[in-house]
């Protein structure tokens, strides 16, 4: 049990870095940001700089450190650091520290062709048996094998043991360790299509068959545990233990409460990411979902269904700046509600293919069910409403798998705000929906893990109590029996796609 009781979280993002010091009760105490730069290339290549992603953590956290001596607090108050990451981002070094690559951004698409020529060895079942995820250029693996199979001096490195791999949470902790710490959480690990969700080890087969044998991979750990200490380049007047590391997405999980079966979380942003913890082991899915880890510590590792909507906020962004429906998003509720219903009309957000449960990824958007008498009203709000229609859509697929109910399910991002969308998405899953105020739920997560492994929260339990102590309960209409009628038409349209 530490004295001190203030938790410094970076949330290191693709757009940027937050650093925010936390108190014991998970109140934000000092934050800052920094934007991040990001080259997208025309042939849907994306990367980072690393040793820009390293210099913009510092620069966020010199700024929060700044603010929060500025407010009369003393750095020495300050007990440990929990960091939470983009996922599947990777870089590659040497022992000196030295990038050997770019940071291979996770929405890079190099990999397509080499995704295609696995499939078409017959990959495909054993890699989602192993990893709980698909061959897709979303996940590192297959980008690393692009990198290698370009570069013969990189892959003859990698041959002789020379080159570490990590994803960004590694990268950061060597270089502010020093090179003395190598290790990430069971979280990151689960991303890569390299580690065994059922042996929480790196899998020796797929490493075999892929040529990795002698990549020098990471040390798997708790999302909550000892990760070494940093004085983070001199900003502290002494090193303090890093003792959480985790995805960001599973970060926002923790952050959100979701330390039960059963209960998940939807993040409503550009697109949408669903996680719902689904207990001790993992789940096989048929349903269009991935398998993952949501998160671990010293008492065992808890497993998750993932599913993943392509187009969510974007969707808006379309209508605001192709269609010039309205000028500002928070104009769309007051626009949803001005009519009655949606006057039949549906719009199927596949922008860029449909994802989960579905993975359409061929299909294109459509506006259905117009006529004479349809309003921009009416899109808007079905373009609202086919947000909520995509979440059921992946918890209907979740139930199936985990053949049990939902419990409840939290919500959060900038969408969260439109009041239109969560009473409607409330009385379409007919349970209640779970909102907090605090915007910096990834952040909140990786400092809730830390703090727990430090000692300033007892248990979950006690993490629990502050987050429902601030979370707003938004039930469902259970009389809302047009809101089900509604779905049925969504679902008609949607199973009029042919491939």
């Amino acid at each position: 049990m530490t004295t001190k009781k203030y938790i410094l979280a970076i949330d290191q993002g693709t757009s940027g870095s937050k650093a925010i010091i936390f108190d014991g009760n998970g109140a934000v105490v000092s934050e800052a940001s920094e934007a991040l730069n990001t080259q997208h290339f025309e042939n849907g290549f994306v990367e980072q700089d690393p040793e820009e992603i390293f210099e913009n953590i510092l620069q966020a956290v010199r700024k929060s450190l700044a603010s929060f001596e500025a407010a009369g607090f003393s750095l020495n108050s300050i007990a440990c650091c929990g960091i939470s990451n983009q996922r599947e981002t990777f870089i590659l070094w040497d022992e000196s520290g030295k990038q050997l690559s770019p940071a291979v951004v996770w929405s890079c698409k190099r990999s397509i062709d080499i995704c295609g020529e696995l499939k078409r060895k017959g990959q495909e079942a054993l890699i989602h048996e192993r990893t709980g995820l698909i061959i897709d250029p979303y996940f590192s693996g297959t980008k690393l094998l692009w990198l290698l199979g370009n570069d013969q001096e990189l892959f003859d490195r990698v041959r002789s043991g020379e080159v570490f791999f990590g994803t960004v949470d590694t990268w950061l902790l060597y270089k502010l360790s020093d090179g003395q710490v190598f290790s990430t959480d069971h979280t990151n690990a689960s991303r890569t299509l390299l580690f065994n969700i059922h042996t929480l080890q790196w899998d020796p087969e797929i490493l075999q068959m892929w040529g990795l044998e002698n990549l020098k991979l990471p040390k798997v750990q708790e999302s909550a545990s000892h990760f070494g200490e940093s004085d983070f380049s001199g900003l502290f007047p002494a090193a303090i233990p890093i003792t959480a590391m985790i995805g960001d997405s599973h970060a926002a999980a923790f952050g959100e409460g979701c330390f039960e079966q059963g209960a998940g979380k939807v993040t409503l942003g550009t697109g949408s990411s669903i996680m719902v913890n689904v207990g001790d082991h993992p789940v096989e899915t048929s349903n269009g979902m991935l398998s993952t880890i949501c998160y671990s510590t010293d008492a065992g590792v808890k497993y998750a269904l993932e599913g993943a909507i392509v187009a969510c906020g974007s969707t808006l962004e379309w209508l605001r700046n192709e269609m010039h429906l309205f000028e500002n998003p928070a104009d769309t509720e007051q626009m949803a509600t001005s009519v009655e219903d949606n006057g039949g009309v549906y719009l199927i957000p596949a922008f860029s293919g449909l994802g989960a449960p579905h993975w359409q990824m061929d299909r294109k958007a459509s506006i259905e069910g117009m006529t004479f008498g349809t309003s921009r009203n009416h899109i808007v709000r079905a373009a609202l409403e086919s947000i909520a229609y995509q979440i059921k859509d992946v918890i209907i697929a979740m139930c199936k798998d985990m053949n049990a109910p939902m419990r409840e399910l939290a919500v959060n991002g900038g969408i969260s705000r439109n009041n239109f969308v969560i009473k409607f998405l409330a009385d379409l899953l007919s349970f209640n929906l779970r909102k907090k105020q605090n915007p910096h739920i990834s952040a909140l997560g990786a400092a809730y893990l830390a703090g727990l492994q430090m000692g300033i929260f007892r248990d979950l339990q006690e993490i629990q109590y502050l987050i429902s102590k601030s979370a707003e309960i938004i039930r469902p209409d259970l009389g809302n029996v047009a809101v089900q009628e509604y779905y049925e038409g969504w679902m008609q349209y949607i199973s009029k796609h042919v491939s």
